[in-house]
């Protein structure tokens, strides 16, 4: 019994990295003929594969639209609202900004995530809301990222690491051995539950992913540069005003500037000559 607290320790301990004794690779061959079969055809097995062989991607749908700075606040309002009329189970915000719009410019974004199912025709529905409020959808893509393996693998890694804490609380529960070897497997308990709790937080993250798409929305306000003869004529007609600020305000800094200097030079000239006035001799009649 003492070897056998010993081996299922150091499984917990030694990592995969070494050739493990006779005692310690019977516990794992064991704990992996057991893992495939638990909960193989039990329906509330929260660890089973619920498709095996469906494959597992999670989905990003972006979509980019060009609208008047002033429409921007209520497409996104409207959208946003439509998310919510679906419900927590359909589609959640995730992130909602804007910025304020300076002069004919102004940009803003909106974040969700929606039922995988849904996911390509709610991005339709929200395509309708821009298009009633004269925007243009100036861009959109669909990124898609296979997770089949990763999933299968933590649930298989899952599995095994289950039934190897099964077996250890077994042995706990026996009570036979030194207090040593006691203690060396309530540490190895303790980091299996760990390594199981990671791989359980993991395994919802990415299956979160799979199940609810992520739909990412832009929107931007201002006229699109563009090329050819009136291009340039367009840009340099924009620019007016700021070229015309600019000026002004630079004069407006020469003024301040110079007025002073100006002031002490003509003072300093008086001064000279009121100064050679009296110096002159006064003329005879």
């Amino acid at each position: 019994m003492r070897k056998t607290f010993m081996a299922m320790t150091f499984l917990m301990l030694a990592g995969c990295g070494s050739e493990p004794p006779s005692q310690l690779r019977k516990v794992t061959e064991d704990a992996k003929e057991e893992a495939p079969g638990a909960g193989k055809d039990d329906k509330d097995n929260p660890i089973a594969v619920s498709a095996p062989n469906a494959p597992k991607i999670a989905y990003v749908y972006e979509y980019g639209y060009r609208l008047a700075a002033a429409s921007i606040p209520e497409v996104q309002r409207k959208q946003a609202d439509l998310c919510e009329k679906q419900g927590p189970q359909v589609c959640q915000i995730l992130d909602m900004k804007q910025s304020g719009s300076e002069g004919d410019y102004a940009s803003g974004s909106l974040s969700l995530a929606v039922a995988a199912p849904r996911a390509r025709a709610f991005g339709s529905e929200l395509g309708r809301i821009a298009g009633s409020a004269n925007g243009e959808e100036v861009s959109s893509s669909i990124a898609g990222e296979d997770l089949s393996k990763q999933i299968v693998d933590t649930e298989a890694r899952l599995r095994a690491r289950s039934v190897l804490r099964d077996r250890l609380m077994e042995v706990l529960a026996s009570r036979k051995g030194t207090v040593a070897e006691l203690v060396e497997a309530e540490r190895g308990v303790a980091q299996v539950n760990q390594e199981i709790d990671e791989a359980k937080s993991w395994l919802a993250e990415m299956q979160g992913r799979v199940d609810y798409s992520r739909i990412e929305l832009t929107y931007e306000a201002g006229t699109p540069s563009s090329g050819g003869f009136i291009g340039p004529i367009r840009s340099a007609l924009g620019n007016v005003g700021s070229v015309l600020g600019y000026i002004i305000g630079f004069l407006i800094l020469a003024a301040t500037a110079l007025v002073p200097l100006v002031l002490v030079g003509i003072g300093i000239h008086q001064a000279m000559k009121f100064y050679r006035r009296r110096k002159e001799p006064p003329r005879e009649a």
